[in-house]
């Protein structure tokens, strides 16, 4: 179900039950880029620590926003009978007041979103609403103070059009007459009533149905009285609520602290924290502290995907369509009546991630012929899974929520030492290597690099193809030997050996006294 601005006010009470009632949550997200070319060294690599992911992800979120976001709602009907609600929210950053959000666009994600049938209509004019909690309290500051400002170009437009009519009305206009303004949208039918009631002190606004506003003279006492009044849809919390926008959803998701599901989540992560609740802070702790708060159970289905691989001879396949028809196989998983039946709701429309990650669920039991599983023993099976979200070729394969980060047990490293190659660098070294494998690289002194794969058999080719290369000498890395760090230290330990050796040479014995 396609869920714009204009109609998700209404939708919110039934998401607000539905997310109450689940048994878990799957999401999904589509962005306006990944990975930006305009920051330098911001691509994956296997050397990134942790910390450092988070430091690119955190640029590029930064720079990017969300598009659509993919929401389904499992609830456990009965055991081993779910029913599914799926929502694709359309999203668009709040231009409400003095709010202005800029983004960066990518060519190649519009590219990926244009060729699945994304509907940009949409996203720039029904999209929804947000804001982070800094952005609600600059608003906030903004109507205690009633200094409204209109930001929108084409609001501004419409506002300066319905000024000048009402100021032309009202000077001939009678305590109690009134106008209307028509063609307005929601956002400017607020706009034009806050920026008419801070200009005119005897005007009063109330918005009607069909986009139109009425405007009203009224006395100025007559004014602060209805200014009182529980009606009046210019309150601030009503305005707040308005431009919080799908943050309503997200604050409900949230208090709900249910068991979220996603796939290669960590962006998601990032988004969701610096869009709907803070900017995202400097510090890597802090923000999986944030994150843990938040959403105290995560399930990254590519972190238990990559887990099952040998147990269940589980091809290597990291695109979610193939994950599904994987495991919806005959091979893999032959038609079992014990397996949970998932019931797509009428008003919903299939979602490829969630029917993913249930169906991981399953696979991962040890006691299949049960037909009455419940989630909660789904749970258990996927207890060594949960909170850690995989990282994409990184120096860590997943950063747990809720703990320390394992280290990964990859190939050992490689050093290349090069020999009349003058001003060789990194490109020019994994040009060279490309044909034959892939690898990540780093200078490590002025004819030295280190390689780094996450494939063995990498490694060995390269060590076997590169045995007697005239050029490029490769070898198995060892920190002892290679490290700057310690070469210094062996050179500085060499030169006060040997220049103590000098002064005791130099200096002789001490003479004996007759």
């Amino acid at each position: 179900m396609d869920v714009g601005a204009a109609d998700f006010a209404r939708c919110l009470p039934s998401l607000r039950d539905r997310v109450g009632r689940a048994a878990f949550l799957g999401l999904d997200m589509e962005f306006t880029g990944l990975h930006s070319v305009f920051l330098q060294n911001n691509q994956p690599s296997l050397f990134d620590s942790p910390a450092e992911r988070y430091q690119k992800v955190r640029q590029s979120v930064q720079r990017f926003t969300i598009t659509q976001l993919g929401l389904a709602i499992f609830s456990e009907e009965n055991s081993n009978k779910y029913v599914v609600h799926s929502y694709n929210f359309f999203l668009f950053p709040s231009t409400l007041g003095v709010m202005d959000a800029e983004f960066t666009l990518s060519a190649s994600s519009i590219q990926f979103l244009s060729h699945y049938g994304f509907d940009y209509n949409k996203f720039l004019k029904d999209g929804i609403p947000y804001m982070n909690e800094l952005q609600e309290k600059m608003l906030s500051q903004r109507l205690l103070e009633g200094s409204w400002k209109v930001c929108s170009a084409p609001n501004m437009n419409v506002v300066k059009k319905a000024i000048d009519e009402v100021t032309c009305w009202i000077a001939a206009a009678k305590e109690g007459d009134s106008m209307i303004l028509q063609d307005l949208s929601d956002s400017q039918m607020l706009d034009v009533q806050l920026v008419l009631r801070q200009a005119l002190p005897n005007v009063w606004t109330e918005p009607l149905g069909d986009n139109e506003v009425m405007v009203k003279k009224v006395s100025p006492q007559h004014r602060r009285l209805l200014e009182s009044s529980s009606h009046d849809s210019c309150q601030k919390e009503l305005i707040l609520t308005s431009a919080r926008g799908f943050t309503n959803l997200f604050q409900i998701i949230v208090k709900a602290k249910k068991p979220l599901v996603g796939h290669n989540m960590l962006m998601d992560l990032c988004h969701l924290h610096d869009k709907f609740y803070n900017p995202l802070p400097e510090s890597y702790e802090e923000f999986k502290k944030n994150i843990h708060h938040l959403f105290p159970v995560l399930i990254d289905t590519k972190t238990v995907t990559k887990s099952i691989w040998k147990n269940y001879q589980f091809p290597r396949v990291s695109n979610l369509l193939e994950v599904y028809e994987v495991l919806c196989s005959s091979n893999l998983n032959p038609m079992d009546p014990s397996c949970p039946e998932i019931v797509l709701a009428r008003d919903s429309v299939r979602y490829v991630l969630l029917k993913a990650a249930h169906l991981l669920l399953c696979s991962l039991t040890d006691d299949a012929a049960k037909a009455n599983s419940s989630f909660s023993q789904y749970l258990t099976m996927l207890a060594e899974y949960l909170n850690k979200v995989n990282v994409i070729r990184g120096g860590v394969s997943s950063i747990n929520f809720s703990g320390e980060d394992a280290s990964c047990r990859y190939p050992p490293p490689l050093v290349v030492c090069v020999r009349g190659w003058p001003r060789l660098d990194e490109r020019q070294i994994y040009q060279e290597l490309q044909p034959l494998c892939r690898f990540d690289i780093r200078r490590l002194s002025e004819n030295q690099f280190i390689l780094l794969s996450n494939r063995f058999k990498h490694v060995i080719r390269v060590l076997r193809d590169y045995k007697n290369h005239p050029k490029l000498q490769i070898s198995v890395y060892r920190h002892w030997r290679h490290s700057p760090h310690v070469n210094c230290l062996l050179k500085v330990s060499g030169i006060v050996a040997l220049w103590s050796l000098l002064a005791f040479v130099l200096g002789g014995s001490p003479s004996r006294s007759p």
